[in-house]
C-alpha cells in the first residue's frame, strides 16, 4: 500500500486538490482517506461521495499532530485490511509548525498563494521537509507574484517538486496524481519515525487548567518578558 501524508495551512485547498488528484489515478486502484481535523469538518462526506472509503478523526482539545501520530498506525492497519492500494492521510496544519510527515513516506504540502509571498518563511517542517509542494489559487494572482512565490518556496525547500494545482478546474492535478503513483509502497509503520519532532507544550494548561496566575504555572512555559525590570525581548 502506498501511504501519502498531505498537510497544509487551513483553507489552502487540500481536499479539493486531493479529490482532483485521486480522480486522475489509474483505474482499478483502491484508494482510502484518513482525515484529521480539530473541531469539525465535512471533508469526509466529500470523499465518500466521490467513492473513496474515508475515516475521520477529530482531535478536539489535543494537538492535531499528536492525535495524528498516536493514531496513524491503526489507520494504516485499517487501510491494509481493506486491501487499499493508496491511503491518503490529510492533516490539519493549524499552527504552521506542524510535523505530520514520516521518514520513507511520500509527503505533500499544499500552500495557498493568497497567504502572501512571505508565507514560505512562516511555515515549518510540513513545508520544509515535504517531497511535493502543491500551490493553489495561483490563477488569481499575477505571473510575477507566482514566480516570486515559487522562488520563496524553493528557498525554503530546495529539494521538493513544485506544482501549481487548481482544485476547482483540476489543472495540474494529473501531474500530482502521477507523482502519487510513483510513491514507494509502505510495508509497515512499526519502528517508523517522524521526519521532525512535533511541537511541544507540556504545562498545566495542557491538562485543562484555566487559571492565569503566574506563580501557578508549571511545565514547558517560555516567558517573553523575563527580567525584573519588565523589559521585553525587543528586536
Amino acid at each position: 500500500m502506498k501511504l501519502i501524508t498531505v498537510s497544509g495551512p487551513p483553507a489552502s485547498g487540500k481536499t479539493a486538490v486531493l479529490l482532483r488528484a485521486l480522480a486522475s489515478l489509474p483505474p482499478g486502484q483502491k484508494t482510502g482517506v484518513v482525515k484529521f481535523d480539530c473541531l469539525a469538518t465535512y471533508d469526509r462526506q466529500q470523499y465518500v461521495a466521490a467513492g473513496y472509503p474515508a475515516i475521520l478523526g477529530i482531535s478536539g482539545s489535543l494537538c492535531p499532530d499528536h492525535y495524528f501520530v498516536t493514531n496513524i498506525q491503526d489507520c494504516f492497519a485499517w487501510g491494509k485490511r481493506r486491501g487499499l492500494d493508496y491511503l491518503i492521510s490529510e492533516s490539519a496544519g493549524l499552527c504552521n509548525r506542524c510535523s505530520p510527515h514520516i521518514q520513507g513516506v511520500t509527503a505533500v504540502c499544499v500552500v495557498d498563494m493568497l497567504a502572501g509571498v512571505d508565507a514560505p518563511r512562516k511555515i515549518g517542517p510540513m513545508l520544509r521537509l515535504a517531497d511535493i509542494i502543491a500551490v493553489t489559487k495561483g490563477d488569481i494572482v499575477s505571473q510575477a507574484e507566482r514566480e516570486v512565490f515559487a522562488a520563496r518556496l524553493a528557498a525554503a525547500n530546495p529539494g521538493a517538486r513544485l506544482l501549481f494545482v487548481n482544485g476547482l478546474t483540476g489543472q495540474g492535478a494529473a501531474a500530482l496524481g502521477k507523482l502519487f503513483s510513483q510513491a514507494p509502497e509502505t510495508e509497515t509503520l512499526r519502528g517508523g519515525r517522524l521526519r521532525f519532532a512535533m511541537p511541544t507544550a507540556i504545562c498545566n494548561f495542557c491538562y485543562g487548567d484555566t487559571l492565569l496566575a503566574k506563580g501557578y504555572r508549571a511545565g514547558g512555559t517560555r516567558p517573553l518578558i523575563d527580567d525584573e525590570a519588565g523589559r521585553g525581548k525587543e528586536s
